[in-house]
C-alpha cells in the first residue's frame, strides 16, 4: 500500500494494517505516555503478540517503571527495553560530566544521542516499520507530522497525528487504559527525571521539557533533527566519543 494510501485510513486500522502485514517487524515504540497506550492498545487488539519496545536511558522516573510493569500484566505482553551502550555512556560522562545537559543545547543534544537516539537506532534494524503517539498539536515542531513517513530508514507511522489531546483522552477512559502516574501530577510529557517537570494549566505541552532552555526546539533528535548548525557541533562531539 502507497504511503498516500495509508495517510487515509483511520488510526486503528493504520495500526491493524502494519501488525498483519509486518508482523514481527512491526513495533510499536513508546515512553507509555497517552498517546503511546492508545496506539498500544490499538496494535494488542491487532495482535497480541506484537512488538513493544521502550528505551531505558539510564535517568527514568520511578514512575516510567510502574507503568511498564502495569502494562506487561494488563496485556500479558513483553516489553523489549533497550539501553544506551556502555562504553558510549561511560565516555561521555568522563569527558562532558554525568549532568551536561545543563550546561548548553549542544551537550544536552548529545546527552540524547547517546542515551536515546542511538539505542533505539539499533533497535530499529529489526523492523520494517514502527509506530509512534506523535501528534500535530503537541509542539509547533511537530505540525507537520504526516500518519505515514519515512524516518530512520523504514516506514514509521503516526496514526494519531491528527488527533486531538480530549480524542486521546476520550480513547484512554472509554478502554480504561494505564496511565502514566506523573500524568496526575501536571506532567504533559514525561521523559528523563532530571529533564522534566510538571507544567500549568494553558502552558504547551512540551514546555516541561528541558525548561530551561531559551527558545529551544523541544526534541530529543528521534522525532525531529536538529538544525544544521546544531548537527554539525553535535557531530563533533559525536566524534569523540565514538572514535575511542
Amino acid at each position: 500500500m502507497e504511503i498516500q494510501d495509508l495517510e487515509r485510513l483511520p488510526a486503528d486500522r493504520l495500526v491493524e494494517w502494519a501488525v498483519r502485514t509486518h508482523k514481527q517487524r512491526f513495533a510499536v515504540v513508546t515512553s507509555f505516555q497517552a498517546e503511546g497506550m492508545v496506539i498500544l492498545d490499538m496494535a494488542v487488539k491487532a495482535d497480541p503478540n506484537v512488538r513493544i519496545i521502550t528505551v531505558d536511558t539510564g535517568r527514568l522516573p520511578e514512575e516510567t517503571y510502574a507503568v511498564i510493569d502495569q502494562v506487561r500484566e494488563r496485556y500479558q505482553i513483553a516489553v523489549e527495553i533497550v539501553f544506551p551502550d556502555t562504553a558510549e555512556t561511560e565516555r561521555m560522562t568522563a569527558l562532558h560530566g554525568v549532568n551536561l545537559f545543563r550546561r548548553e543545547p549542544v551537550f544536552r543534544r548529545l546527552c540524547c544521542q547517546i542515551r536515546k537516539v542511538r539505542p533505539l537506532d539499533r533497535a530499529l534494524q529489526t523492523v520494517d516499520s514502527w509506530a509512534t503517539g506523535l501528534r500535530r498539536e503537541q509542539s509547533p515542531d511537530r505540525a507537520g507530522t504526516r500518519p505515514a513517513e519515512q524516518s530512520h530508514g523504514r516506514l514509521k507511522l503516526n496514526p494519531l497525528a491528527d488527533w486531538t489531546s480530549e480524542q486521546v483522552e476520550r480513547y484512554t477512559a472509554e478502554h480504561g487504559l494505564p496511565r502514566h502516574p506523573l500524568a496526575a501530577q501536571g506532567y504533559a510529557s514525561i521523559g528523563c527525571a532530571p529533564c522534566t517537570r510538571a507544567i500549568q494549566l494553558g502552558d504547551p505541552e512540551r514546555s516541561g521539557r528541558w525548561w530551561w532552555e531559551e527558545g529551544m526546539s523541544k526534541e530529543c533528535g528521534i522525532h525531529v533533527t536538529p538544525d544544521g548548525k546544531m548537527k554539525r557541533a553535535l557531530d563533533v562531539l559525536l566524534g569523540d566519543i565514538l572514535s575511542n
